[in-house]
């Protein structure tokens, strides 16, 4: 896998995607980006189109919209690794979502699929709070969440994106699964508490109910698909099964893991009402 040349990046215009394309540039590789309106065209909700994606590829960074864990994501992943393998892909580095059991289904497809791999199962990311939907949150003040105190180990989409590119270019790094959080263990209220301080503004903390939660996304113009995908995260893994953290950001880089609070103050343009 040394010796890999073309690599194509499934979701190229997501948060991890896009960092991952830079990360190969700065490598001195020429990334293929993948995405539904990208580069290379690519859509999972249309198999025709995943056949030209392939097309001398060495290796693919494989992330699955909305999530792993819906129904139809094992048929699609079983679709696509038996025509990644007929196309010679030599590596799929695969994101998944951490305590989500259906996700790990889709895990073991690709483990068992012949083809060299990688899995990043990961936690909640930092990044929701500065470039997804929750920017708006901390821009009004107030965090509305259907979540009482459980606490989740957020991760710093920086420290996953930079794990994916070792996996996609460092042998080492082959058939290895990383389980990867933050260094510690906050609920959404102690996120209010953080961005209150970094910010040095009231930012509340609100609990809701999940009706209330798929309402307001209704409204705030939400795709049904994100909203199915976020009440599943909400209404079930995030439960306190998910409190612990992990040493994945260490074994795989051989450093900590990125802590919220140096995510926040590194990411605070984000947080200006010009961002």
């Amino acid at each position: 896998m040394n010796n890999t040349q073309q690599h194509l990046i499934i979701g190229a215009t997501g948060k991890t995607g896009s960092r991952i394309i830079q990360g190969l540039r700065e490598l001195g590789y020429n990334p293929k980006a993948a995405s539904r309106n990208g580069e290379v065209h690519f859509d999972w909700d249309e198999p025709t189109t995943w056949s030209a994606a392939l097309n001398g590829i060495d290796s693919v960074y494989l992330t699955y919209y909305p999530d792993l864990a819906v129904a139809k994501a094992p048929e699609d992943i079983s679709r696509f690794c038996a025509l990644a393998r007929m196309k010679g892909i030599k590596h799929i580095t695969v994101l998944s979502g951490r305590s989500e059991p259906a996700a790990q289904v889709c895990e073991n497809i690709i483990i068992q699929s012949g083809i060299d791999w990688t899995v990043v199962r990961s936690a909640w990311f930092d990044q929701n709070f500065s470039e997804g939907l929750f920017r708006q949150f901390i821009m009004d003040g107030n965090i509305a969440l259907p979540v009482t105190d459980v606490t989740e180990p957020f991760i710093d989409i920086d420290d996953i994106a930079e794990i994916v590119v070792a996996s996609l270019t460092d042998a080492r790094h082959s058939g290895q699964l990383y389980e990867v959080t933050g260094p510690e263990l906050i609920s959404f209220a102690d996120i209010a508490a953080k961005f209150s301080k970094h910010l040095n503004r009231k930012i509340n903390f609100e609990s809701i109910s999940i009706p209330e939660f798929q309402s307001r996304l209704t409204q705030a113009g939400v795709p049904q698909g994100a909203i199915e995908a976020l009440t599943y995260l909400f209404g079930e893994v995030l439960d306190g099964r998910s409190e612990s953290t992990t040493d994945g950001v260490q074994r795989a880089l051989g450093r900590p893991a990125t802590s919220f609070d140096e995510y926040i103050q590194k990411n605070m343009p984000f947080f200006s009402e010009v961002a």
